[in-house]
């Protein structure tokens, strides 16, 4: 298949500069500077799955398949009209692109477009127990990360730039919903990438990036969703650090039930935010929470369980504060679907203590 051919001479069109980037096998990827074309490209608005919902559809199969399209833009063909547009210019020479190159605007569209079409959720089966999928070892039961991929963070020494430290922050927040409070433990570390800020590494941000590297190994398995059964969404009683929860869900497991984590979310308090009454916090933190889990919550039955008892009347709360009233309107959806539970702050553990599913007991379970 010829990606790239080499052409005698350019007509008046713009010709770009190519680069390589680096993929995760070592091998390195052409790709070109197609900002300008990109500019006058009209955008193809076509959705593009997220990953967390893209993994929370492998729940309940007994074996799952993985299919990796090899390079997978260029497996499609550029008209040969197009192709002027998508030359590039080496020491070599000018070349142009025969096949759909790296970079382009509408590539992902495209290409996501394609496989909807051709890979229809209806005919497909798969054969594997488990597998590693998106940085994650997947089963039919749970979702955890792949230690390959945090092997290498591991034998890493604390960073001493802010480049260095952006990387591992990025890296730590793609397995964010597996840490606990990962908003809180990471502020500090965040703290070094102001502009105002001296980059030095104290104790607490030592300490805190040690934390981050060991959570990543010791994390709990989280359980993938059955959508037919209810959820609870607990609230982090730690409210002052900022704005925690986590959302379990009880499933039968060998025939007993037990309860697993799905998710987590955290993130700080801001300025403001953090001046507030600690049931106008709590109000804020529970539509924070609906929002940023209603993929799962939308049109299910959950409990949310909270140490404030001020909560439990939320839904038929009556105030002229304009911003709590904003924040009512929008627990209302969930009205009779949504029921609010106290629980005493020296047992609402919770958001603390979670289920590690055993990898023998997956296995056991699967077969």
């Amino acid at each position: 298949m010829d990606v790239i051919r080499k052409i005698g001479h350019n007509e008046i069109v713009a010709i770009t500069t190519p680069f390589l980037i680096t993929w995760h096998d070592g091998k390195s990827r052409l790709c070109g500077d197609f900002r300008a074309l990109n500019n006058y490209t009209k955008a193809d608005r076509y959705p593009i799955p997220r990953i967390r919902h893209a993994l929370g559809k492998l729940a309940k199969p007994k074996y799952i398949t993985k299919m990796d399209c090899m390079k997978g833009l260029h497996q499609n063909g550029v008209k040969k009209n197009s192709m002027k547009l998508l030359r590039i210019i080496c020491h070599m020479g000018v070349y142009e692109y025969t096949r759909m190159p790296f970079g382009i605007k509408n590539a992902p569209a495209h290409i996501q477009r394609m496989m909807d079409t051709i890979f229809q959720e209806e005919i497909l089966e798969g054969w594997m127990v488990e597998l590693l999928a998106l940085g994650h070892e997947v089963s039919g039961l749970s979702l955890a990360i792949d230690q390959k991929k945090v092997a290498a963070v591991l034998q890493k020494p604390v960073p001493r730039n802010i480049k260095k430290i952006q990387t591992f922050l990025g890296f730590a927040s793609y397995y964010r919903n597996h840490i606990k409070s990962i908003a809180h433990r990471t502020s500090s570390l965040y703290k070094l990438c102001s502009k105002d800020v001296v980059y030095e590494i104290t104790k607490d941000r030592r300490d805190a990036y040690e934390r981050i590297k060991y959570e990543l190994t010791n994390s709990p398995v989280l359980i993938l969703p059955d959508f037919e059964l209810p959820f609870k969404l607990y609230v982090d009683a730690a409210c002052s650090q900022g704005l925690g929860a986590a959302l379990y869900q009880k499933q039968i497991v060998d025939d007993e039930p037990r309860e697993g984590v799905i998710f987590y979310i955290s993130r700080q308090l801001k300025d403001l935010e953090s001046r507030y009454g600690a049931t106008q916090t709590k109000c804020l933190f529970l539509v924070w929470a609906l929002k940023r889990l209603f993929y799962y919550l939308e049109g299910a039955v959950f409990e949310v369980f909270t140490d404030r008892k001020a909560l439990k009347s939320l839904l038929n709360m009556k105030t002229t504060n304009r911003h709590m009233l904003r924040r009512l309107r929008a627990i209302q959806e969930y009205r009779g679907n949504m029921t609010i539970i106290y629980k005493e702050g020296k047992i609402h553990i919770n958001t603390d203590g979670h289920w590690i599913m055993s990898k023998a007991t997956q296995l056991m379970t699967l077969k």
